[in-house]
């Protein structure tokens, strides 16, 4: 591992001067991420800003919505109990995510700022336009069963490795964003990138700007929202399929749904048809759900070895909306 040098920040404001002036600087919180990256040697900062003892720890969550602070601890945030009554989407997502040590030092920030998972981009010897733009995706010709079928291109088929971004998918949740310029508002539908033809650009984050909060607004059907993640094994596993369902069946009808999917594409994939075509159907009805959910992950474009995930979200699909309704 090549020679890093280091700095500690107090607050915002000095982590972002302390971005704004050095070429190739980057923060370093909970460690968990960047760490491991540096040791594979697949990411090659200047600097490391530790940003572990700034003060974005706060954590207020109830019915009427949420704020987290972007260094709030995910094992926190996930035990809070505003968050486990009002939003149990986001605490299922961050349980299921990593492990009890790493959920304990790992940030809500840093997660969402996680790097793909993507064997070929973690191994330098292999191609990767993500890691080297232009060297090509050995993915795509390569043994690609945990890859994307949605949001790919010619260049990059890596899924997005973060279960907290899909729950926050499904909530319409925003992050705030702090750089030389002050702060602004970008949802999280809109934060991640879609690889096209440059897929090491993976999110809308400007020189110098950090996450410093999230926030989401209550909406009906939030309190019994459900996060279902299939992975290989029962731990500390990424998901091969995941589905964020916040469903509003007032009576068993489903009036409103709000579906995100995971491990099937390049970005949390937030899926309107599938909500449009949910709409009216009772929730305990299987075979009307599954009738239904023919129109999720519409313009799947399997590769060689992941075709099975299209039907796997589907069947996910149906089961993660009667479990967020209530009817199993």
């Amino acid at each position: 591992m090549r020679e890093v040098a280091y700095l500690a920040a107090a607050d915002a404001d000095s982590a972002i001067a302390a971005l704004s002036a050095y070429e190739n600087a980057m923060l370093l919180a909970g460690g968990t991420n960047v760490v491991d990256y540096l040791r594979a040697g697949v990411i090659s900062p200047s600097v490391l800003i530790d940003i572990s003892a700034v003060p974005l720890t706060g954590i207020h969550a109830g019915e009427a919505g949420f704020t987290i602070g972007g260094l709030a601890r995910m094992s926190d945030v996930a035990a809070h109990p505003g968050m486990r009554a009002c939003f149990p989407v986001v605490s299922q997502a961050l349980e299921l995510s990593a492990s009890a040590q790493l959920r304990n030092m790992a940030t809500i920030g840093g997660n969402l700022m996680q790097r793909t998972r993507c064997g070929y981009f973690r191994e330098p010897g292999f191609a990767c336009n993500k890691r080297i733009p232009g060297s090509g995706c050995a993915a795509r010709d390569g043994l690609n069963r945990p890859h994307a079928v949605l949001g790919g291109s010619r260049h990059c088929v890596a899924t997005h490795p973060s279960d907290l971004a899909v729950a926050l998918a499904a909530l319409d949740a925003t992050l705030q964003l702090q750089g030389p310029a002050g702060i602004r508002q970008v949802a999280v539908t809109d934060f991640y990138r879609l690889p096209g033809d440059t897929p090491q650009l993976e999110n809308e984050l400007q020189p110098a700007e950090m996450i410093v909060q999230i926030s989401a607004a209550g909406t009906p059907g939030a309190p019994g929202s459900h996060y279902l993640k299939v992975r290989e094994r029962a731990s500390y596993e990424f998901a091969v399929v995941s589905v964020a369902a916040v469903v509003h069946a007032p009576g068993g009808i489903i009036e409103a749904a709000r579906i995100a999917f995971g491990g099937v594409a390049t970005v949390p994939w937030r899926d309107h048809d599938a909500e449009q075509a949910l709409a009216g159907i009772t929730a305990a009805d299987s075979a009307a759900l599954r009738s239904a959910v023919e129109a999720a992950l519409a313009g799947a474009e399997p590769l060689t070895h992941n075709g099975f995930k299209v039907e796997m979200g589907r069947r996910a699909l149906v089961r993660a909306v009667q479990l967020a309704a209530g009817t199993r």
